[in-house]
């Protein structure tokens, strides 16, 4: 019987297809959840964050008050970046001048060799209407090394650092280190030295420290907590009122990314 033959034939071959057409389906499927996306030649990032005081180098910008923050970011794929930051403050007005807020720009090149990444880069701080003399515009270029979860940078003024006259080539050495402990929480150790030239024998040089605990919290929201302090001299880094700005605190911040 011819015609049986050819109608099992037939079906054998139709299901060999459809088994090679199917399995060929899966393989397509396999590959494609293991393609990643393609890197993008750059991104955008903003931030927008509040913080119980806005501490710089261990010293108070806002005289031991809140302040409001944030910053646009541009990454490109070849390591190279650029970016703005912004906070409110109140350190000029106490000390003479005008301006509430400081603006940052910086840019620089990021880049991995083997275990070993380095950051070069330049970061000015500008006070608007500053109107203190000298100005307490500021420029600096930094070097920074991380290897692992520890981090090492260093920052040199080209000019005057803050206002402080004749301080050109000031330096500040950051040792840090950061410690994912799951769960979105982190943990990050500092210490950091600044060296304040031409002021009298290096009276405004200090030491800051800092513990910060770290908690996302998923959807770009982001808490932090703060333990820090310096030794700087109780009777230079003062508010109006005599207040020490660079006095131990539990400093507490919120901040939203996207």
């Amino acid at each position: 019987m011819p015609s049986v033959n050819l109608f099992v034939e037939y079906r054998m071959s139709f299901k060999m297809k459809s088994t090679l057409v199917l399995a060929s389906l899966l393989a397509s499927t396999a590959v494609m959840a293991q393609t990643k996306a393609p890197e993008p030649d750059y991104t955008w990032s903003f931030n927008a964050g509040l913080i119980t005081d806005y501490r710089y180098r261990g010293i108070s910008q806002t005289r031991l008050d809140p302040a409001v923050q944030g910053g646009i970011d541009f990454a490109h794929k070849s390591g190279f970046y650029l970016g703005t930051w912004a906070s409110s403050i109140q350190w000029i007005k106490d000390a003479g001048g005008s301006a509430s807020a400081e603006i940052d720009i910086y840019g620089g090149y990021k880049a991995t060799v083997g275990d070993l990444t380095y950051d070069i880069g330049v970061l000015t701080y500008q006070y608007p209407s500053n109107k203190l003399n000298p100005s307490a515009n500021t420029t600096e270029v930094y070097g920074a090394l991380t290897m692992g979860v520890f981090t090492a940078k260093y920052s040199r003024s080209t000019g005057n650092l803050f206002g402080f006259g004749g301080s050109s080539g000031s330096g500040y050495l950051d040792l840090s280190a950061s410690f994912d402990m799951g769960n979105g929480w982190s943990i990050a150790p500092h210490i950091g030295n600044q060296q304040v030239n031409g002021t009298g024998n290096g009276k405004y040089s200090y030491t800051d420290y800092s513990l910060t605990l770290g908690k996302d919290m998923g959807n770009g929201v982001s808490l932090s907590a703060a333990l820090v302090g310096t030794n700087a001299d109780k009777t230079l880094y003062v508010t109006p009122g005599g207040k020490f700005l660079g006095r131990g605190a539990l400093v507490v911040g919120a901040k939203y990314s996207f």
